[in-house]
């Protein structure tokens, strides 16, 4: 635009001095050879203008048939260098694409086009294409060669850094990336490896000026600055806690004033406090940190600043945490632990209670598992808290690159990246969270109502005395049967016992076997099945064996004369039999007459959903783990 405002105002100027010489009057006379040429001032300087755009033309033609040669030299050689640039660039693509055949063509073509001694770009692509061919030994020995050249030495650094990091080596590593450092402060890759590299050896005042060269070469912003500088001094302050608990304390408090929400710095810099006996300090430190961001090693670090302090001191210094940071859960976790190890069951009930209403999480399960076995000693609520626990959303834990660690860390151990533990929750696992059906302010509630129907068994009114004798009687015979003797019923009363067979041991992983046209036992009226189960799967002792094969071969079951008599079987061919429809559940005339049914009442299904009475079709295989 400006170029075409300045060519108007040129002709404009012409223009206007044209006009001026045309209003202008006067002639020139000119004396050639004795003659005198008189022409106008406007006649005058138009020739003259021509004349001048004559020699003008004329010195163009001259100097374009003169330097014509080397004008066609620089064409073709701007033109091969074009297409050898145009070959770089498709070449550095394909490398950069793994195509390390396209790279190793496009490569050919730019050597016969470019000089490779004046253009680094071909040896860039020759060091691509060799890693995408997978030659990686060939092409840490290009990368060395590079080193000697000022002006890729830089590249030959990165590379052999690169390579280093691929092959695990991480002294070689650090080396490379220091030495660019050292070469180009202003790198931001060099400065980022070389911090990685001394972290993860525990060089923290080497990783800490190295920082401060990063933040004075603007690689840095300030908060990112601030962030990395307090880490590394939170980790120094934990390595020289032990050693030289006074410098430990200076870092650690300069990384809290850095970082003020961050609660490893704040622990460690309380924990250095307490060594000094500087209590009131380190309590401070972890009150702020508390304020702005709630945690639980924050928590026990402040329920533990006295050593020595009774269970009660740490329960008061916990409901004071808590007056600090009211309706959070690390408040209410914290409490709910000092107040079982107090012995203050019921605020401690409270604490898990509020837990279980806001966030219903593991640890409130776990907490209110052992909180169960101290108060009670009920096995079964602590097993049913257990149970919830697994199933429950889990605790935060300090996580990285998807490593959970116990404790903080300044460095990944799966990257080396500084600064890579989050507080947070690890990745759920599958399945669905089951909700809290369980009352953590009820110790005991499932015993309770257990124990209810067993008593409303035990107060039901006895029947008449002869259904409980027959009651008793036909569970007699039915016991030996349970023993896995088959007996033979006689055709009549009068007809005598029949010989029993040899006792076999009684296998609790299959169901007995009962005689055809043995009468199933009576059950007496109960809904606790609890009890039942505990009747069941009671073994007897080893003992008691050979005194029932005495008692089989003496005694003779009673069958009720108006009742068909079953055929004999044999002990070793007999089948399960199809069972006759149950007959009503007997009563028991009294308390001694209730436990000798109860001592010989046959297995009971495992799986509280079968109907015992029901028709099996094949042997059962069922098994119980509680």
């Amino acid at each position: 635009m400006l170029r075409v405002l300045f060519f108007i105002a040129v002709v404009a100027l012409f223009g206007i001095g044209f006009a001026w010489i045309a209003d202008t009057p006067g002639s020139i006379v000119m004396t050639v050879a004795g003659r005198e040429i008189t022409v106008s001032l406007m006649v005058a300087a138009v020739a003259l203008v021509g004349i001048v755009v004559a020699i003008m033309l004329t010195w163009w033609v001259l100097n374009v048939v003169v330097t014509s040669p080397q004008r066609m030299q620089r064409f073709f050689r701007a033109r091969r260098r074009d297409r050898g640039y145009q070959s770089l660039s498709t070449g550095m693509i394909a490398a950069g694409a793994g195509d390390s055949v396209t790279a190793r063509r496009m490569l050919k073509q730019a050597t016969g086009l470019l000089n490779a001694t004046t253009e680094p770009l071909i040896q860039v692509l020759e060091v691509q294409a060799t890693i995408a061919e997978g030659h990686h030994t060939e092409a840490r020995k290009k990368f060395e060669g590079m080193l000697d050249d000022p002006e890729l030495r830089i590249l030959g650094l990165r590379g052999l850094y690169m390579e280093a990091k691929r092959l695990g080596d991480r002294n070689a590593a650090k080396h490379y990336a220091e030495k660019a450092a050292e070469l180009a402060p202003h790198l931001a890759w060099a400065g980022t490896a070389a911090l990685e590299l001394k972290t993860a050896a525990g060089d923290w005042d080497g990783a800490l000026r190295l920082l401060e060269n990063q933040k004075k070469a603007k690689q840095l912003e300030a908060e990112p600055a601030r962030r990395k500088r307090a880490v590394l001094l939170t980790a120094l302050s934990r390595e020289l806690l032990e050693k030289d608990p006074s410098k430990a304390k200076s870092a650690g408090l300069e990384a809290h004033r850095l970082a003020p929400a961050f609660a490893p710095a704040a622990v460690v810099a309380a924990q250095a406090c307490f060594r000094l006996n500087d209590l009131r300090r380190g309590v401070h430190v972890l009150e702020a940190t508390w304020r702005k961001t709630p945690h639980p090693e924050i928590a026990l670090a402040y329920v533990n600043a006295r050593p020595g302090d009774s269970a009660f001191d740490r329960h008061k210094r916990a409901q004071k945490l808590a007056r600090l940071k009211p309706n959070n859960i690390d408040s209410s976790m914290i409490v709910a632990q000092m107040a079982m190890e107090a012995g203050e069951f019921a605020d401690a009930r409270k604490a898990v209670a509020a837990i279980l209403r806001n966030e219903p999480r593991e640890g409130a399960f776990m907490l209110m598992a052992d909180i169960e076995d101290r108060e009670t000693g009920d096995q079964g609520k602590v097993r049913e808290w257990l149970a919830r626990a697994v199933r429950a959303q889990r605790d935060p834990a300090w996580t990285a690159d998807g490593y959970v660690s116990e404790t903080w860390e300044p460095v990944s151990p799966i990257s080396g990246r500084l600064d890579a533990f989050e507080w947070k929750v690890p990745v759920e696992r599958l399945g669905p969270v089951v909700a809290n059906d369980l009352d953590p302010m009820t110790p005991g509630g499932r015993a309770a109502a257990a124990e209810a129907p067993v008593t409303e068994a035990l107060e039901a009114p006895a029947e008449e005395p002869a259904a409980a004798e027959e009651a008793v009687e036909e569970k007699e015979a039915e016991a030996m049967v349970i023993d896995a003797e088959i007996v033979d019923a006689p055709a009549s009363e009068s007809e005598p016992a029949p010989k029993a067979a040899p006792p076999v041991p009684p296998k609790p992983e299959t169901p007995k076997e009962t005689a055809p046209g043995a009468v199933p036992a009576a059950e007496p009226v109960t809904t606790d099945a609890v009890t039942e189960e505990a009747v069941v799967d009671e073994p007897e002792p080893p003992k008691a064996e050979p005194a029932k094969s005495e008692a089989a071969k003496t005694e003779t079951p009673k069958v009720e004369p108006s009742k068909p008599q079953p055929p004999k079987a044999e002990a070793s061919k007999a089948e399960p039999p199809r069972p006759e429809p149950p007959k009503p559940p007997a009563k028991p005339k009294d308390a001694g007459a209730q436990d000798a049914a109860e001592d010989i009442r046959p297995p009971l299904p495992d799986d509280p959903g079968i109907d015992p009475d029901a028709q099996p079709d094949e042997p059962s295989r069922r098994f119980r783990l509680f």
